[in-house]
């Protein structure tokens, strides 16, 4: 599969290139839509509640989180990069396929919430980090599934990709979540 995947820096530098212009196409039309629509806690998924809704929200951004964790397992199996474990069997390309598609679902009730209610915000800089993460995520994301259905790309590409959804969903977990957690508790 590796070996499929790679092709001439030539060739593949387009498809690159889409995929990073898509990102940031994708980054800047969140963030814009963030900056200029007016926050509106009534009209938000998860209404009113305070201390409710953020808790419900960090609840489900650390199920996001744990399911990000068993991607990232799944993508090392896949890549051979577990130690004392052979090549990954076809139902785990499945289950990756499958908890990146739950990942991206699971996350769009939280992402909605934030940009109806609260928008994009630079206030702190706690704000800020989490509020440019999800512009991000959704930008990588795109670029992920472009580059997915890829069959010609470097050897990196993917896992970057992979990569830098994890990251992005660690920070905002913890620009988030973390943050709603420890203040409860």
């Amino acid at each position: 599969m590796e070996a499929a995947r790679r092709m001439s820096p030539r060739r593949a530098s387009p498809r690159l290139a889409t995929a990073a212009g898509l990102a940031l196409a994708v980054a800047v039309a969140l963030y814009a839509f963030g900056r200029i629509h007016t926050p509106d806690i009534a009209s938000s998924l998860f209404g009113q509640r305070g201390n409710d809704a953020n808790l419900l929200k960090a609840q489900v951004g650390t199920a996001l989180l744990v399911l990000a964790c068993y991607q990232l397992i799944l993508a090392l199996w896949i890549y051979q990069r577990l130690p004392k474990v052979g090549a990954a069997p076809r139902p785990v390309h499945l289950a990756h396929r499958i908890g990146g598609a739950v990942l991206f679902v699971l996350s769009l009730p939280i992402a909605y919430h934030c940009i109806i209610a609260y928008g994009v915000q630079l206030d702190s800089a706690r704000v800020a980090l989490h509020s440019l993460a999800g512009c991000f995520f959704y930008g990588a994301f795109a670029a992920k599934v472009l580059l997915v259905q890829s069959r010609h790309l470097p050897g990196w590409a993917l896992p970057l990709a992979g990569g830098t959804l994890v990251t992005l969903i660690v920070i905002l977990w913890s620009t988030a979540a973390l943050w709603q957690l420890t203040e409860l508790a």
